[in-house]
């Protein structure tokens, strides 16, 4: 694939990735770039920068290494978005793509936006339309302000549709095309689902729960981290279900400062490769989790949910019957599994065919 990039050409389709979500989900449109012969250029805010966190993921999904990376770090929201503005303009200034895409809800995807807006570049936001209406969120506030900046709006579902219609997004600008997750979860899940994964973490395959923590309402306020925390240490213990945590590094280094520890039966992992977590996630008995993309990949693998939230930006995976939202409430939590545990896991994927990639590419062609 790296040979087809080699000298970006003006007019291409900038494609902007910042943190692990946007490079898995961006993927697939890289891909389709490539197999339809559309110039395009990869830009990288480096928002994720450690290998972990970035530089595993461009390896495991055999992405070419952006032609810019901004390297931007860690560091306060005001710092991070000014120095991707500042960083994308001169970029953005020399290359005139025909349009940048983002990705998501992140800080790299409002900056991103909003740099190529004030040049008078086009901006499509990819994975337009979703709300939790929970403005205390600054994934919510990216959201709406990168949709309502953008010329093109990809939505996933035609719930997020509606509520793009319904805030004024004029009906021509918005093109549901399904959730690029689906694509990339289709093309990996076979390399992915290896019986050597569950006996290097030592678990047996639907007989443990996954469960990943991250958002800072959950991991920053003590009264909640502590209520997960007992409520995965119950769902281990009276579920008879082993969790492996795959930890975020703020989560961890909020375990150290705050005193609490992870409970019996629920073992701390770090953030693991794609295709080793994609393969856990996959064999799983049940997820739990506060991120929203794994809301989504759950209910793609038909491994039931509960979100560690009080509200989601996905309410079409519990509308399926896929997901039950807990909040941070131990009892809920235990609730929760012991309902999902409970279902049928025959729902319908809300969230696209898996072609997402190539239709997103084949509207912007379209409208040139």
């Amino acid at each position: 694939m790296s040979g087809a990039l080699s000298g970006a050409l003006g007019g291409a389709i900038a494609i902007v990735v910042g943190t692990r979500p946007e490079i898995i989900k961006m993927a697939p449109i890289v891909r389709a770039c490539v197999d339809l012969g559309e110039p395009f250029l990869l830009l990288h805010t480096g928002q994720h920068y450690s290998f972990a966190m970035d530089g595993v993921f461009f390896r495991e999904l055999e992405l070419p290494a952006p032609h810019h990376n901004l390297e931007v770090g860690s560091g306060s929201q005001a710092y991070q978005i000014g120095a991707i503005v500042s960083g994308l303009e001169p970029i953005l200034t020399r290359e005139r793509p025909q349009v940048l895409l983002v990705e998501g809800d992140t800080n790299s995807v409002l900056a991103a936006g909003l740099a190529a807006n004030k040049l008078g570049v086009r901006v499509g936001h990819v994975e337009a339309g979703l709300r939790s209406y929970d403005r205390t969120m600054p994934e919510e506030i990216n959201r709406i302000l990168t949709d309502h900046l953008s010329d093109h709006l990809f939505a996933p579902t035609a719930h997020a549709r509606d509520l793009l219609l319904g805030e004024g997004v004029a009906a021509g600008r918005i093109h549901v095309t399904g959730n690029t997750v689906v694509d990339e979860l289709m093309r990996q899940r076979p390399r992915a689902e290896r019986p050597e994964v569950f006996e290097r973490f030592g678990v047996t395959k639907a007989r443990f729960a996954l469960a990943t923590l991250h958002r800072a309402e959950n991991v920053d306020v003590d009264a909640r981290l502590r209520g997960i925390l007992t409520g995965l240490g119950t769902v281990a213990r009276d579920l008879g279900l082993p969790i492996l945590a795959a930890l975020h590094p703020r989560t961890t280094a909020r375990l150290g400062t705050s005193g609490l520890t992870m409970p019996e039966g629920v073992r701390a992992l770090p953030p693991l490769p794609y295709l080793d977590f994609l393969g856990l996630h996959a064999g799983a008995a049940l997820m739990l989790t506060d991120s929203g993309g794994l809301q989504e990949e759950a209910c793609c693998l038909r491994v039931p949910c509960v979100t560690l939230r009080d509200n989601t930006e996905r309410p079409e995976s519990v509308a399926a019957q896929a997901n039950l939202l807990a909040g941070a409430d131990p009892e809920r939590i235990v609730a929760a599994a012991r309902a999902m545990l409970s279902r049928a896991r025959d729902w319908e994927n809300p969230f696209g065919d898996g072609h997402s990639g190539r239709r997103i590419v084949e509207v912007l062609r379209s409208l040139r």
